[in-house]
């Protein structure tokens, strides 16, 4: 009987109970489809990541799959996550690299840059430049949130599906009472998300009165098998882009996304807007840890 070391991680966050929970498990090789499946799906999270290090790519390569049996790309919380865990355990998982440090998720390369805050290790992951796809009209989104159309009026600004790694929707909405008031219409979100072409939705308003705070979100995902995530790195880069291309914030500076407050696990993510990308930062701690039997 093969034995896998695993872990549990709160990302987005640096205490115990808070931010986007995170299981990873290290393998010293690639697992079958179906043991991915059966491993994701036994934890429950949001997503549950694969990490080993590969010798070919010369770094720390991860796989993420949801309950679903969905594989998730991109620079979120699940990489995040893994990135924290082999930087709290001592790993040199960039050993050898030449030039700026990278990790693998799957067959991309993701630049990330590692710093330490209040004891932790900071990682931010950085994303490619936003790309507004289309947009979407606000009658079709508010029924889907259980909303009005009125409710998602702030700024005048656009329901946009926008790009970096993934595409979401941002969804701006009147304000932190009626972003607390959202609910997620499963079926209509999924038959919303095919139609359109996207696959979270990014709820955010930035009329909140915590000035810490650049906006408050919420992210529902039914077509993957997320109700509702606490912390989703992969879509606060996307929504720092769009407000950059509006003008709400500048370029180079750095801005933090409150999520999870709905869900009793407040996320703090850090976003900076620069002229080749979006960054998207923040740590991680360990929560559990023991030996999962294949």
């Amino acid at each position: 009987m093969k034995k896998l070391d695993y872990y549990v991680l709160d990302v987005f966050a640096d205490q115990k109970y808070k931010g986007n929970q995170l299981s990873v498990v290290y393998s010293d090789e690639d697992l079958t489809l179906s043991q991915y499946h059966d491993i994701a799906r036994e934890f429950g999270y949001s997503e549950t990541s694969f990490i080993r290090h590969s010798l070919k790519e010369n770094a720390l390569v991860v796989r993420s799959f949801t309950p679903a049996e969905f594989e998730v790309i991109g620079a979120g919380h699940n990489l995040l996550g893994a990135v924290c865990l082999a930087l709290l355990k001592g790993w040199d998982i960039f050993k050898n690299q030449q030039g700026s440090p990278y990790v693998m998720i799957k067959d991309t390369r993701i630049p990330v840059r590692i710093t330490e805050e209040a004891g932790l290790p900071y990682v931010a992951m950085k994303q490619a430049p936003a790309q507004v796809i289309r947009t979407v009209p606000a009658d079709v989104m508010a029924r889907a949130v259980g909303l009005t159309p009125d409710d998602l009026d702030l700024n005048g600004w656009q329901i946009n599906v926008v790009q970096t790694e993934v595409a979401h929707l941002m969804v701006p909405v009147k304000d932190q009472d009626v972003l607390q008031k959202a609910v997620s219409n499963k079926s209509l979100l999924k038959e919303t998300s095919q139609k359109y072409g996207f696959e979270g939705c990014y709820l955010f308003t930035t009329n909140q009165p915590n000035p810490e705070f650049l906006a408050e979100a919420r992210f529902f995902n039914p077509g993957i098998g997320i109700d509702e995530d606490p912390a989703t790195g992969t879509a606060a880069g996307p929504l720092a882009g769009y407000l950059e291309e509006l003008g709400h914030i500048k370029k180079d500076k750095d801005y933090r996304i409150l999520q999870g407050t709905a869900v009793k696990h407040p996320s703090s993510i850090r976003v900076n807007v620069s002229s080749d990308g979006i960054w998207v930062s923040g740590s991680s701690v360990i929560v559990m840890e023991g030996t999962l039997y294949l």
